[in-house]
């Protein structure tokens, strides 16, 4: 049992104790090419949270992770077979519940592990911070901690080298034989401006990918995830003792 760990806790155990800080991971439940599962983002989030959480726990923070939300924005994949879509409304109402449990509770931290692209927390964050001003809330993108041509040979963004490399470390048994995964290949918008990082459109992804997969994972490894995997959990470990320990009325200087 981790005490940092809400669902593997007990009420005898959190019934008197100060919590500082809050996590919520949350993932998505979608295709990622054909050798990776659904669960992948929930997996790695998850594993994720609990790492870095332990981390931080054993520098002194009073921090507890949340049970992982499991199904993401997929209004993009609507046509393909079992991608589990959660619209952004739904996710504010889902993230008002939770953010008004802590508030009334006095944990006035509060930080939302992403773990899937489609997810896009920034305007709810604004939101809930005007409604709720006692609360600290803040989003953290896991994948975008590190730089990845510095793990991986190969770039991409969905059931790619990273993904499938850090997949083999945490769970190999869920992954199969890379000679049976689709190369990944995906098209791009013909305006050149929307490849670009100052415009956007959601992307018709089976209009884009045949594998769903975008970027190659012929070169992924256990080694290259597991090295991956620890630069991550320190970065994202020392985010939670950082928060866990901040004075949210002294946050500038």
């Amino acid at each position: 049992m981790k005490p940092f760990i809400l669902s593997e806790t007990n009420w005898k155990t959190i019934k008197n104790k100060k919590i500082d800080l809050a996590v919520l991971p949350w993932g998505a439940t979608e295709a990622h090419n054909y050798h990776l599962p659904f669960s992948t983002d929930n997996i790695m989030v998850e594993k994720i949270a609990s790492e870095s959480a332990e981390l931080a726990w054993n520098k002194g923070s009073r921090v507890i992770v949340l049970p992982t939300i499991p199904f993401g924005v997929n209004t993009g994949q609507l046509d393909i077979k079992l991608n589990i879509n959660l619209n952004p409304s739904t996710q504010f109402a889902i993230l008002n519940d939770v953010t008004d449990v802590l508030n009334r509770h006095e944990i006035y931290k509060f930080l939302i592990l992403n773990g899937h692209g489609g997810n896009d927390f920034k305007q709810i964050i604004r939101e809930l911070g005007a409604k709720y001003p006692k609360m600290f809330i803040c989003g953290c993108n896991w994948y975008k901690s590190f730089t990845n041509s510095e793990f991986f040979e190969n770039d991409g963004g969905h059931a790619d080298e990273m993904e499938t490399s850090i997949m083999q470390y945490l769970a190999p048994e869920l992954v199969l034989p890379l000679n049976e995964a689709g190369n990944g290949i995906a098209k791009k918008f013909r305006i050149k401006a929307l490849n670009e990082n100052w415009a956007w459109a959601e992307r018709r992804w089976s209009e884009v990918t045949v594998d769903t997969g975008i970027g190659s994972p012929r070169k992924a490894t256990a080694a290259k995830g597991e090295r991956c995997f620890k630069e991550v959990i320190s970065k994202i470990g020392d985010l939670m003792t950082g928060l866990s320990g901040a004075d949210i009325n002294n946050m500038y200087e």
